[in-house]
């Protein structure tokens, strides 16, 4: 589909914009003032303050119909940029590191591609500029549900649209089923006993016990997972002692548990426990234990991700359709999948040679995939809108 130069030039504009201004989770304030200005510019209606600083932005279609919602996430990450870009960050500690700028910035163009089609439009277009997607486990999508951001427009399908760096310009990532997985996060304070480092046989070294901890945590995916089911245990934190000949009281170990099924996220859930209960005790040693439950998987319903397939194949074909594997990063977009029918999708945004994944300081965009990115979710919009009115 053409888009025209003006709008994606535009589009890079405010994404730049963004880029250099980023805003963590629950205080997007400056970003969100800036979406209201570009609606308003436009013209399009909206109501806002959900979740905080979320908007709904609504375009109301020439012939009556149903609702679908395209949504946006507006958070960054606290990160200090390293990409180099000449538009990077100016505020120290922040980076847009997943796209989210990119996610903004397309979702106004595409606002913008839509009214000049007004006329093809048979129901609502809700623009959903949701906060907070990066502050798992509360996340804020379930906040803006709570909110009320759909009492007075209530979605018949949703639709999300997420960078993917590991993905050319052009290619695009459509799945039915989950697409992203269940990410819980543990927190472990174990205690020993500490004393000298040379009368090892008076304590109970809490680093020891550590050790023995993050190694039998491994045993869930390697002796207790299905090989067939995706699970993943990562410790990314582990921390104590406080000098070379003092054995160590304390030791805290942060983490993430990653899985695809329900199925598996219950049985990972109830042998972490067991593992980290047992190996401590059996070893003299004591812990607390903090789990969180994070996202749940996304899971895309089969009918509006063949809907998509067939919008993608239609504007560029079976090449730019690769087959694709999930992944078991988190994504906040699955709370309003739980409540609502919809596809989450990946878009190619690789700047090829060099490229750093999401929430590496040295992520990189590339602005390319604009034109890609507009072009679908306007289409799929409308597409899904018109299969609506089919079905009925």
């Amino acid at each position: 589909m053409d888009v025209s130069r003006e709008i994606i030039d535009d589009a890079i504009d405010f994404r730049r914009e963004l880029h250099r201004n980023p805003e963590l989770s629950t205080m997007e304030h400056e970003t969100s003032r800036r979406i209201r200005e570009q609606l308003d510019k436009l013209g399009i209606p909206y109501e806002d303050g959900f979740a905080g600083t979320g908007i709904l932005g609504i375009i109301e279609g020439k012939h009556p119909g149903r609702t679908v919602g395209l949504r946006a996430d507006i958070d960054a990450l606290p990160i200090d940029e390293m990409s180099g870009e000449s538009f990077s960050s100016q505020n120290p500690g922040v980076m847009h590191a997943c796209g989210h700028d990119a996610h903004t910035s397309m979702l106004i163009a595409t606002a913008r591609v839509l009214l000049g089609r007004i006329d093809e439009i048979h129901g609502t277009v809700l623009l959903i500029f949701q906060p907070a997607e990066e502050l798992s486990p509360e996340g804020g999508s379930k906040r803006m549900m709570d909110d009320g951001i759909f009492d007075d427009f209530t979605p018949d399908v949703l639709i999300g649209q997420h960078v993917w760096p590991g993905l050319e310009v052009g290619k695009f990532g459509v799945m039915s089923g989950p697409i992203m997985g269940n990410s819980d996060k543990f927190f472990l304070k174990i205690k020993g006993s500490g004393g000298h480092a040379s009368m090892p046989h008076d304590t109970v070294d809490a680093i020891v016990v550590a050790n023995q901890v993050v190694s039998a945590l491994q045993t869930i995916v390697s002796r207790n997972a299905d090989p067939m089911e995706p699970a993943v245990v990562t410790v990314g934190r582990f921390e104590g002692g406080t000098k070379h000949n003092v054995i160590a009281e304390t030791v805290e170990l942060e983490g993430t548990i990653r899985t695809q099924s329900d199925r598996m996220k219950q049985l990972a859930k109830e042998r972490f426990f067991e593992v980290v209960e047992k190996v401590t005790d059996a070893m003299d040693a004591k812990v607390e234990i903090q789990f969180d439950d994070g996202y749940p998987a996304t899971v895309n319903t089969k009918k509006w991700a063949d809907r998509l397939y067939d919008t993608v194949y239609t504007l560029y074909g079976e090449e730019a359709l690769p087959r694709v594997n999930p992944s078991l990063a988190g994504e906040d977009f699955s709370r309003f999948l739980q409540k609502y029918p919809g596809v989450y999708y990946w878009l190619g945004s690789s700047v090829g040679e060099g490229q750093k994944p999401l929430h590496n300081p040295a992520f990189r965009f590339n602005e390319d995939a604009v034109h890609y990115g507009v072009s679908v979710m306007s289409q799929a919009a409308i597409d899904t809108l018109n299969t609506l009115i089919e079905n009925e």
